[in-house]
């Protein structure tokens, strides 16, 4: 006998759907961008493109989602059926499973960082010897491997036990415990001298600095760290009753989202500046220049030791969302299932994942177009396979779902009007899929061959 899940709680269906967005690209990947990109110009983008196009299409996902009561793939069957669309919802479950194996890899570098930080690995160190110590970390076969599986068998672990016993319940812990580890770690931030050059970097537009390129990468990372076009958001809202308010839950993850943001950027950039490093590193920033900022504070070990704990947080609730979306589509929500295949999907990312582990050490030489699998996974994933999937699900809504159905299901467990509404169908009907676009055309460096040619 099948049985549904759901969730236990309104307040924990809106920490879990936030914590999986605000994850990795949250975390790692906006400071780096905003650093390149020019900061508050950048920060600016960002927070427009998500109100006015992330927005729209979460509460999209969550339409879709709580109206079929199914998964990802069944949800794209029952709305239109005897078509080619269910082809949305695996490219969904293709996308999650590319994603974690090497998210997972991302991951295990921040239980190995945690690690040395715990042991005392990390104390003493110059500041010139951080960027070595991570290419030395992640050059490391047996080190690397062993962090990923460790990674792979907490989101294993935790989702196995269930929605509400598993992601829920580790949700409701790691969330709150985010935000108060990331309040502490801004008021040290903020208390160094130098700190006002980080702040006024991060909150002050300097439009003399925005490129397209910039804006195009304002507009990918808006979408990007909402989790949105996986159909990640469709697989939570599945588990969801009639009387969740979904405008109300999509605007409190965005604010936790933004706010997140904010203080990732109030953590990292105010320290790079107070100590004459570069907020432009890329990449590295988290791994290799903020350990050199926290080595020259009192206690910074203690404080990265902290960050490090919130990182791994944000990290896992990203995870568990991923691979929930695949054991939705193989158990078809059917919780007997549950235990069997998330750990048999668990441990075929982890294999997957081997290679993309293995691409800063013994793998290092073995490139496709010029990229180590890592990279080139990476780039599938966020250039070609999310873009692919945010656009088919915002064409998909307003084609398959006329606006009486999609106001009827939104109006559900919330007071909006119909001006409300007329605003969200036009702006996910229209300006989402536009957006979406000229993100994917960018990404496949369409604009470049124009202008070479």
């Amino acid at each position: 006998m099948s049985q549904q899940e759901h969730w236990k709680s309104k307040i924990g269906f809106v920490l879990a759907a936030a914590g999986s967005a605000i994850g990795l690209g949250a975390i790692w990947k906006f400071p780096y961008v905003a650093g390149t990109g020019g900061g508050g110009a950048f920060l600016l983008l960002f927070l427009l493109f998500t109100l006015l196009l992330g927005f729209p299409l979460l509460i999209g996902e969550f339409i879709l989602g709580r109206k079929s009561q199914s998964d990802a793939i069944t949800t794209y069957k029952k709305f239109a059926p005897n078509s080619a669309w269910h082809i949305t919802g695996r490219i969904g479950v293709v996308t999650s499973f590319l994603v974690l194996s090497f998210y997972s890899v991302v991951g295990g570098w921040i239980i190995l960082y945690l690690g040395k930080a715990l042991t005392g690995g990390m104390s003493g160190l110059s500041q010139d010897q951080f960027g070595p110590l991570f290419g030395e970390i992640i050059a490391n076969p047996f080190a690397t491997l062993a962090g990923q599986l460790i990674f792979m068998l907490l989101t294993i672990i935790i989702v196995a036990q269930g929605i509400q016993k598993g992601i829920e319940k580790a949700s409701k812990i790691m969330m709150p415990a985010l935000f108060i580890l990331f309040i502490i770690i801004v008021i040290r931030s903020l208390s160094l001298d130098g700190a006002m050059e980080g702040v006024q970097f991060l909150l002050v537009p300097d439009f003399t600095k925005l490129t397209s390129e910039t804006i195009l990468f304002a507009l990918g990372q808006a979408f990007f760290t909402l989790t949105l076009g996986a159909s990640v958001m469709v697989t939570y809202a599945s588990y969801l009753p009639k009387t969740q308010n979904l405008p109300g839950s999509a605007i409190s993850i965005i604010s936790m989202n933004i706010i997140i943001v904010l203080l990732a950027g109030l953590a990292i950039f105010p320290g790079v500046f107070a100590f004459g490093l570069e907020p432009d590193a890329g990449p590295t920033l988290i791994f290799s220049v903020l350990p050199a900022v926290f080595s020259q504070m009192p206690f910074g070990t203690l404080f990265f030791i902290a960050f490090l704990i919130l990182f791994l947080f944000a990290a896992l609730t990203s995870a568990f969302s991923m691979i929930e979306i695949i054991v939705a589509t193989m158990t078809k929500n059917d919780a007997s299932k549950r235990k069997k295949y998330t750990w048999t999907i668990g441990m075929a990312i982890f294999i997957v994942g081997i290679p993309s582990c293995l691409s800063y050490g013994i793998m290092a030489d073995v490139k496709l177009f010029d990229k180590t699998v890592f990279d080139l996974v990476d780039f599938a994933v966020s250039n070609v396979l999310l873009p692919l999937g945010a656009l088919l699900i915002s064409i998909f809504i307003p084609l398959k779902l006329s606006k009486q159905e999609l106001f009827d299901e939104m109006k559900q467990g919330s007071t909006i009007g119909k001006l409300f509404f007329n605003c969200w169908f036009y702006l996910l009907k229209y300006l989402t899929p536009i957006a979406i676009i000229i993100v994917f055309l960018d990404a496949l460096g369409v604009w470049d061959w124009f202008t070479k040619n």
